[in-house]
């Protein structure tokens, strides 16, 4: 096994912190997607224009080069994209953006060297922790993603600090490596006579796809603010004294106290067994009543299968583009505004597969149409959302709206390893799509994998927990799906790792072609219960397994093969893939990293394939054995 120190030994001021106007391969997969959120506003990198002026330890660069042998160290290359701190003697400013905010969504990159330190100050006031805490085993409120405490300077030594708070989870990512935040944060509320009625509080804060925080309470400014009173707005800080660090694909979203609200509303329901919404001319009137609310709980009765058609006007506080979310658990619907579809779930939708509408609203009241067709005598129900110019999404249906028909909702099933290896079938999501012959597998070191056999490829890493059995197990166990439990969840590819190619331009396949004889050919345990698995292409036989590190995030892959011909293996893709010095590879945008080099004759190939880049590795004809670890 590859320890922590030979790897980083190997790494050389080679770290490209690549680009940032370069598309993640997760936003690519999400283009042809509705539109699921009202568009960000993007902090300009490409200069220091949308932050105060600031001493020249902040600057924008295009390319930044990390030196894994060093302690807090960049190298930086000229160009735009990417914002940077390199905090010299004399040179330590802590950088304020030029807006001011109160309530705010803030999503954005971040990149530490070994045992670099910042911070993100929401208001200048209220500190969420960057610092290089990756394998730490219990974080700390001063770890990645903790809410820094609180300060007071009078107590004695000890007792100076509180009310510090830790990451539910440690989430954060081996140095030299991309890590996403979504921090949704809440300014204090005043009234009119300026005390303060409510206090800060940040409602998510999530790191790397870990939820860190929810709804935790700030009574205060935390330790090394740059103000110690609270007001209603302020400025974002990043902490510029503390160590380097480097940004990118940084934007926001502000929001006030005004909301969307309905007036002047009726509702008629009428009987119908019909899967799509009926002909109401054709139909008697069930009731009609005046309403208040939103809400499918209206659909009782005799007859379960009704139909509820809400009219009234929606009072829009500011002018401006609104999404609209509709989502449907058993039944169908539509939502029309100024007679006008926006949403059209006309069918038979469940509440996987909301609907999306974006519609342009002019300030005032406004008529619309809900209609539900709950078709089905058992459902939970429509939810019914709504995101506006500095309104951030609330739900238009009534908290009963969402009901359950079988009871109340079951306990979660969870798999967990304990000391020793678990394997457990099932069907998995990878990528939006259903995959139907996984195996997962949780390993007493707290790393775990995902495997498909119907193609023989690694799909998903993960560590910590392992799988949520719910889906399988509750009841019939109809989705027969199972959920990583786990952070950060890391995608691999999910085609094919193996092929047999005529030659490097060759396409990848994204399934096993059909003029190819594929044979899965099981898997064997060892002692300990790890598995390895095998397959064969055309006779050709495979055989790989994995084995996880006991101190770090890594997986180590060992491939044998025992062929007639040529095989390739795709080790990984993504956007950008950085060659480092001695077989190490930075894979999508510096996502994870490959570490190569323990293959004596053997040199993986980067190649442009479908806008993306591949890294592909040809194995000769024969008996040959590869080993490789993915980190992350």
């Amino acid at each position: 096994m590859k320890q922590l120190a030979k790897l980083f030994s190997l790494w050389l001021p080679y770290l490209l912190v690549s680009c940032a106007e370069i598309p993640s391969e997760t936003e690519a997969l999400q283009e042809d997607k509705p539109m699921e959120s009202l568009p960000f506003t993007r902090v300009n990198l490409d200069d220091m224009t949308d932050f105060q002026p600031v001493a020249k330890n902040w600057q924008t660069v295009g390319d930044a080069y990390v030196d894994l042998n060093k302690k807090r160290t960049f190298v930086a290359s000229p160009g735009k994209g990417i914002l940077l701190n390199l905090p010299e003697k004399g040179m330590k400013d802590n950088l304020f953006t030029v807006f001011e905010h109160g309530d705010i969504e803030l999503e954005v990159d971040v990149m530490m060297p070994i045992h670099s330190n910042s911070g993100l100050y929401f208001q200048g006031r209220y500190e969420v922790q960057l610092l290089d805490s990756w394998g730490e085993k219990q974080p700390r409120h001063g770890d990645m993603g903790g809410i820094y405490q609180r300060w007071d300077q009078t107590k004695e030594k000890g007792s100076r600090g509180y009310e510090g708070h830790p990451p539910a989870v440690n989430a954060a990512k081996a140095p030299g490596l991309w890590q996403h935040f979504k921090i949704k944060f809440h300014a204090p509320k005043f009234d009119t006579a300026g005390k303060k009625v409510k206090n800060a509080w940040f409602e998510e804060v999530w790191l790397n796809g870990a939820l860190l925080h929810k709804n935790q309470e700030i009574t205060g400014p935390t330790r090394a603010a740059a103000f110690q009173d609270e007001q209603a707005m302020g400025p974002l800080m990043i902490q510029g004294d503390h160590g380097p660090v480097a940004f990118k694909n940084m934007k926001y979203k502000l929001f006030g106290d005004k909301q969307v609200s309905i007036e002047d509303m009726t509702m008629k329901t009428y009987e119908s067994t019909s899967q799509t919404i009926p002909d109401f001319d054709t139909l008697t009137v069930g009731s009609e009543i005046n309403a208040d609310s939103i809400s499918s709980a209206m659909a009782t009765g005799q007859n379960p299968r009704k139909v509820l058609v809400y009219d009234g006007k929606m009072v829009i506080p500011e002018a401006g583009d609104y999404l609209f979310e509709f989502a449907i658990h058993r039944g169908g619907g539509m939502l029309l505004i100024n007679n006008d579809t926006i949403v059209d779930l006309n069918g038979d939708f469940s509440m996987a597969e909301p609907g999306f509408g974006l519609v342009s609203l002019p300030q005032g009241a406004v008529p619309f149409t809900l209609i539900y067709n709950k078709h089905r005598p058992y459902q939970r129900g429509f939810t019914l959302s709504v995101e506006g110019p500095g309104i951030p999404k609330q739900g238009l249906h009534a908290p009963q709206s969402v009901i359950s028909g079988q009871g109340n909702e079951p306990d979660a099933i969870v798999i967990k390893a304990l000391d020793e290896t678990v394997l457990q079938r099932s069907f998995l999501m990878h990528r939006g799509s259903k995959r139907t012959h996984c195996i997962s597998v949780a390993t007493p070191e707290g790393i775990n994998y995902a495997v498909d056999l119907a193609f023989g490829s690694l799909i998903q890493t993960w560590n910590d927990g392992f799988l949520d059995a719910t889906k399988m197990w509750h009841a019939r166990g109809g989705q027969q799906l199972g959920t990583p439990i786990g952070f950060p969840v890391l995608s691999i590819h999910g085609y094919p790792d193996f092929a047999l190619l005529k030659n490097d331009k060759t396409n990848w396949p994204d399934s096993i072609p059909a003029n190819v004889t594929y044979k899965q050919l099981g898997y064997r345990l060892d002692r300990q219960g790890a598995p390895t698995f095998s397959m064969a292409l055309d006779g050709s036989v495979i055989s790989y397994k994995f084995i996880p590190s006991d101190t770090i995030r890594q997986l180590e892959r060992i491939i044998s093969t025992d062929a007639d011909k040529d095989i390739w293996h795709k080790l990984g893709e993504g956007t950008i893939i950085d060659a480092l010095p001695d077989n190490i590879y930075a894979i999508d945008d510096k996502n994870y990293f490959v570490d190569f080099s323990g293959n004596e004759n053997l040199t993986p190939t980067i190649r442009q394939a479908s806008g993306k880049e591949e890294l592909l590795i040809k194995i000769p004809k024969g008996s040959h054995m590869i080993t490789y670890t993915i980190t992350w």
